[in-house]
């Protein structure tokens, strides 16, 4: 028996910029990767303190080999939030992908 889809909380245009970000991510040497880990965490902390926990959950700094999945779980509670404004959140990660080059 084949297993079934889950619906997912990310709106398409959200989900495709996730992955572009975290294509580019992976796609930076260690040292262009350090100079933009601040501004990444600024995304993550944000989401974190604006999600469905209220800001208790913000997830703690842990270094550039993670911080991809901390975004990709934040961006994911951020879509399941009542009123989530879809075309800001990909927006914003549009203009983080962008930062990234």
């Amino acid at each position: 028996m084949a297993p079934t889809a889950r619906p997912t909380p990310v709106a398409q245009d959200v989900g495709v910029e996730l992955q572009r970000v975290v294509d580019r991510w992976r796609s930076l040497p260690l040292d262009h990767a350090l100079r933009h880990l601040p501004a990444v965490r600024a995304v993550v902390d944000r989401l974190a303190a604006s999600g469905p926990a209220g800001g208790t959950a913000i997830p703690p700094d842990l270094g550039p080999g993670v911080v991809m999945d901390q975004l990709t779980v934040v961006v994911y509670d951020a879509s399941a939030a009542p009123g989530c404004d879809a075309a800001g959140l990909a927006a914003e990660l549009v203009a983080l992908r962008r930062r990234l080059a």
